[in-house]
């Protein structure tokens, strides 16, 4: 896992060389520091030698210096290095989540895979910064102090033999203990995120219905839950401190009760004792660290995992053998004897050798009962999802032939859900083609019957939309998602149910503009109202992922029982009044 992370520090490999050479030099000054003290006491105060003592106290001082020196470098460079590696995580993360087709993007709630580039980057920084800062300071302490100990006093160095299983038992215990509960705990945290998220989204109805109690009693529940998971994991960890202190000040009574008997017995001086003891405690200082540290690791594992997962998830569709030069010729399409199945499985399929043909230049209607999968058809053409069997054509050429981008560039889709970004109109428009002129976007807008309302607004085209277009009505979001499509010039245009919160008079003036301005585009009416397709050319009725008719309105309206259901349900109140 830490393999597939680390090209993510990129340019920022050298301060993370930098900080453990800075936390070396703090800490090998931090070492001699002791010995130099323990000098002065015993060759300066003890035998009243001041200019001894100026001396070395001067040295002490620079020692002292160059630690801080090491010591602050070591924290710039390993915040810097931080948080680039952070940047190149979140970047590696969204670059391959933006990659995903919509069967890899159905696998991972949006909520989870917030938390992933949020929470769980967060965590896997700190962790990297603990490991280029603590996991040098740390063993590099305990090995040079050690070192010292065992210089001034080998048999007392023994004391460290029996303290130091005892820790490394117990940290081993912990963590086995503690990681499955810091995963359940990230977890918990993907629900809380996605509660969240569901209600900002959709707060206005959560006030229309007056159910602001029970939102903040189903959050309360969640942020419960997160506690719960939370507690349990920091309960195991707790025990790690005390379990420190308890080997800490077991060492320093053992260390007081032989180092009374050494200076007794066999004369050990007293800045030796004190260097000694200085060293005990960098050695315990630095395990307790390593402890903490390591608390650090156990967190981030969870989290790490969750990253790579993501970026482990293998692609559901892959371009890299097309053509990238091949692009629509025209916008004609066939499917012939197209299996799909949203969960690739073969027994539960939703298209089952169907087949369809429609020409370029001709505008198809698609009706049907909800569930039908009119919307799951018509995503297969851009290859939102690729088919399980048979094949989906488009310009004469399988899809899978084609780039992704050549390929959507020539097919525009609005979506049965519109969806607008922050930013001003004109901002938006131009997400169908970045290098519109300002006259293609307002004749793209008059198309769409959008460009009366715009100019309504007092900064006209300038209008800032708010976050997911919030500043405007359905129909109006509607009409400027129709807008952004035509303005892409494509070969192919879907309208997935996106004139359904426009009136009927708006909605008539849109097929007119289309009839005259996109008579050579092959375009794609999804509806519910049969008023909204009864002009195509051809009009598909389906049932159940099943084509039950193909013909005119008229041709349809004389034959097929599901389209006469639905247009008479729709016109009965004008045949009462006739």
């Amino acid at each position: 896992m830490v393999g597939k992370l680390l090209p993510c520090i990129g340019k920022y490999k050298k301060y993370a060389i930098l900080a453990p050479l800075m936390m070396i030099i703090e800490v090998t000054m931090e070492v001699l520091i002791p010995i130099v003290m323990a000098n002065i006491i015993n060759e300066g105060i003890l035998k009243e030698d001041l200019n001894y003592c100026i001396t070395w106290g001067l040295i002490m001082i620079a020692m002292s210096a160059f630690s801080l020196f090491g010591g602050a470098m070591c924290g710039k460079f390993t915040a810097i290095a931080g948080t680039g590696f952070a940047k190149g995580v979140r970047k590696k993360l969204f670059d391959k989540i933006q990659d995903f087709s919509f069967y890899n993007v159905d696998k991972y709630s949006t909520a989870s895979l917030v938390t992933r580039l949020t929470t769980d980057v967060t965590n896997t920084q700190n962790a990297f910064m603990t490991i280029i800062r603590s996991f040098v300071r740390s063993p590099g302490m305990f090995v040079f102090a050690t070192v010292m100990a065992i210089r001034i006093n080998g048999p007392m160095s023994l004391i460290f033999a029996v303290a130091i299983p005892i820790l490394l038992f117990s940290l081993v215990f912990l963590f086995t203990k503690a990681h499955p509960r810091f995963k359940e705990m990230l977890t918990r945290y993907d629900a809380l995120n996605s509660d969240v998220q569901e209600n900002l989204t959709a707060i206005r109805t959560v006030k229309s219905f007056v159910r602001e109690e029970y939102e903040i009693e189903k959050f309360n529940e969640c942020t419960e839950n997160v506690r719960q998971t939370q507690f349990k994991a920091e309960k195991i960890m707790a025990l790690n401190s005390p379990i420190m202190q308890l080997c800490m000040y077991g060492c320093m009574l053992a260390i007081y009760f032989f180092g009374a008997r050494f200076m007794v017995i066999d004369g050990m001086k007293e800045g030796d004792i004190l260097s000694f003891m200085t060293y005990v405690t960098q050695i315990l200082m630095s395990l307790m660290m390593m402890a903490f540290s390591s608390i650090q690791i156990v967190i981030s594992r969870a989290s790490v995992a969750r990253i790579v997962e993501v970026l482990d998830e293998k692609i559901d569709i892959d371009d890299t053998n097309a053509d990238e030069n091949l692009i629509p010729c025209d916008g004609s399409i066939v499917f012939d004897k197209i299996k799909f199945s949203y969960a690739k499985n073969s027994d539960n399929l939703l298209f089952d050798d169907l087949s369809l043909k429609i020409d370029s230049g001709q505008t198809v209607g698609i009706i049907g009962g909800t569930g039908s999968a009119k919307s799951s058809l018509v995503q297969l053409i851009p290859r939102l999802y690729d088919v399980c069997g048979g094949s989906v054509s488009v310009g004469g050429h399988d899809v899978r032939e084609y780039k992704l981008k050549n390929l959507r560039d020539n097919v525009a889709m609005v979506l049965q859900k519109n969806v607008l970004f922050s930013g001003t109109i004109m901002e938006n428009l131009r997400w169908g083609n970045e290098n519109a002129t300002e006259e293609e976007v307002v004749e793209a807008a008059k198309a769409a019957q959008a460009h009366d309302f715009i100019m309504s607004f007092p900064d006209g085209y300038n209008t800032d939309l708010g976050q997911g277009g919030v500043n405007v009505s359905g129909g109006q979001k509607q009409r400027l998602c129709i807008a952004r499509a035509l303005l892409k010039n494509p070969k192919i245009i879907i309208l997935d149910d996106s004139t359904s919160a426009v009136d009927t008079a708006t909605d008539a003036k849109i097929r007119s503009a289309f009839r005259e301005k996109l008579s050579d585009i092959t375009t794609i009416i999804i509806a519910q109202r049969i008023s909204s397709i009864q002009d195509a050319d051809k009009i598909i009725v389906l049932d159940d992922g099943k084509i039950d008719g193909v013909g005119t309105h008229e041709e349809l309206l004389a034959t097929n029982a599901i389209y006469q259901e639905v247009y008479f349900s729709q016109n009965k109140d004008k045949e009462v009044t006739a």
